[in-house]
């Protein structure tokens, strides 16, 4: 049986989504937990591979399984034996021909940053703190530049296993509001893609926040798409203001 798997977890004490030979990674925590009851090797496939430190709201796994769980059991054994900071909300099962990452149309990721003098706790992991003003209006019309498809060279990590890097940025939204807990204005960064390469999207966030500054203008944010010069991209934000907000089939 083939199930799928709608996540979250707080990425901040994991080395990130694929397995790795002993760190502490959201995939080997779930092939752990279901290989106690499979009692077999099992393989968790998930929509993306998140980095170190970055968070989901919405990641989508797929597991098969030889022997029979209902879809409630299989929820509550997973969440009794995992940490606290991954959760399975929800279990489906699926095709068998449902996989998680290839099946995968358009994912969507959000970039939160606290801008304000002063960052509150209750942001600490989840967002990027800057005390510079950003002109969000600026950023919103640069942000324009990035949406269709693009090679994303020089967006995305210098060594990668992938050879194509051309992907298609569908949209792509920022907004400000005011929260009351921060007591301060949160700025959300919104892109959805058919595919995003490594440091992608904290690459696009980290060069439009140096067009809020000032720093950067739209001229040299479309040479840099253009010609994949890494160096005319700003610096890449921190992993823990990102998170996986949603993944679509359809």
């Amino acid at each position: 049986m083939n199930f799928r798997l709608l996540l979250q977890y707080d990425g901040t004490d994991f080395h990130g989504w694929q397995v790795q030979n002993n760190l502490r990674t959201v995939q080997g925590e779930l092939e752990r937990a279901i290989g106690m009851f499979e009692e077999a090797e099992v393989k968790v496939i998930g929509s993306g591979r998140t980095d170190a430190g970055v968070h989901a709201e919405g990641q989508i796994a797929n597991v098969h399984l030889n022997r029979f769980f209902t879809t409630d059991k299989l929820r509550l054994a997973i969440n009794g034996n995992v940490g606290r900071d991954v959760r399975v909300l929800q279990v489906e099962e699926t095709d068998d021909n449902f996989h998680a990452r290839f099946s995968a149309k358009v994912k969507t990721y959000v970039y939160r940053v606290v801008n304000a003098p002063v960052i509150s706790p209750f942001w600490l992991r989840y967002a990027h703190h800057e005390a510079r003003f950003l002109d969000v209006a600026k950023m919103n019309e640069t942000a324009r530049l990035f949406l269709g498809e693009h090679d994303w060279t020089a967006f995305s990590a210098a060594r990668s296993d992938v050879e194509n890097r051309v992907r298609t940025v569908k949209e792509f939204a920022i907004d400000s509001f005011w929260d009351a807990r921060a007591n301060a204005v949160v700025i959300e960064f919104r892109i959805s893609a058919n595919g995003f390469l490594r440091y992608m999207v904290r690459s696009i966030v980290g060069t439009l926040l140096e067009v809020g500054r000032g720093e950067k203008d739209s001229d040299t944010i479309w040479a840099a798409i253009v010609s994949g010069d890494r160096d005319l991209a700003g610096k890449t934000a921190p992993a823990h203001g990102l998170t996986l907000l949603k993944v679509d089939y359809k």
